[in-house]
């Protein structure tokens, strides 16, 4: 495994390509973890509660909405990184008992070891792919599943699909709730297919994002929020509007017309996400 250091970073060669933990210089004992260039997580070691990211934030409103403040969840998170939500969970409602899914063994060594986190949070980690992680898992199991999964920057094919949709909804306890980060860009044809693949199975439903992203208009990430009971559109448009990034919640009639007669995705012709246009992390989003 390869390893050098710079003056302002760490380099370490992965399972999934080069990481890379960039100091924040702005934030003492902050980092930004990079996979090919492409920012993972942010993590303020000191304030596990400040999201740098807009869309963990996003995230992080959803979580914070789904049960009165304070109380344990127990959440499955797919997709590792450097476990900035799983922190800010394990600080924020003391006593959640949490499972992350990351397929990189190598990446989760290097944050254990570079980015440890305290054991009182209760975060276990295994080395495995999300679909065969939630495959092995009991019904029921979970109050909130958390996707974030990305490889070479885009989402596995197998990860977009109404047959993994199910085995989500399998895991989530009746009242459970599917939080997933989406990348997409104009058209938003990947955006649309999954919404209405998640509504196939999960049927109440809305998402979050910035206007820009929402109209078309530039490459970036929505936040969907799904389960079998309304989400709380209200108090998340609050927050969306309250944001650094003020984000805009579609749902309802709203959400309707954004999926219009969009087809849901099965595993037969699933496809990954849309990768980012050239350029776009160098340009410092």
């Amino acid at each position: 495994m390869g390893r050098r250091r710079g003056a302002d970073r760490s380099v370490e060669e992965v399972d999934t390509g080069r990481a890379e933990l960039v100091p924040d210089p702005d934030r003492p004992r902050s980092f930004t973890l990079l996979l090919d260039g492409a920012p993972q997580s942010h993590v303020d070691l000191a304030d596990p509660t400040h999201l740098e990211f807009e869309y963990v934030r996003r995230f992080a409103a959803a979580l914070d909405l789904v049960a009165p403040p304070g109380t344990p969840l127990r959440v499955l998170h797919l997709g590792g990184g450097a476990l900035t939500l799983p922190r800010y969970v394990g600080v924020t409602r003391p006593g959640s008992a949490q499972r992350v899914c990351e397929v990189d063994g190598a990446l989760v060594e290097l944050v254990r070891r570079a980015l440890p986190w305290p054991a009182d949070l209760r975060i276990r980690v295994r080395v495995a792919d999300a679909r065969a992680m939630l495959a092995s898992t009991p019904d029921a199991s979970f109050d909130v599943v958390v996707a974030d999964v990305f490889a070479g920057a885009r989402t596995p094919a197998h990860l977009t699909s109404v047959e993994y949709v199910a085995e989500v909804a399998r895991v989530l306890r009746p009242d459970g709730w599917y939080l997933a980060n989406v990348a997409d860009g104009p058209p938003l044809r990947h955006a649309r297919g999954q919404v209405a693949t998640v509504r196939a199975v999960l049927p109440y439903a809305c998402v979050v994002a910035d206007a820009a992203v929402l109209r078309g208009r530039r490459f970036g990430n929505l936040v969907l929020v799904a389960g079998r009971t309304e989400p709380p559109v209200p108090e998340l448009t609050r927050r969306a509007a309250g944001d650094w990034f003020p984000g805009r919640v579609v749902a309802g009639g709203e959400l309707d017309r954004f999926v219009g007669g969009t087809s849901v995705v099965h595993d037969a012709d699933a496809t990954g996400s849309v990768a980012p246009p050239s350029g776009f992390f160098s340009a410092g989003r």
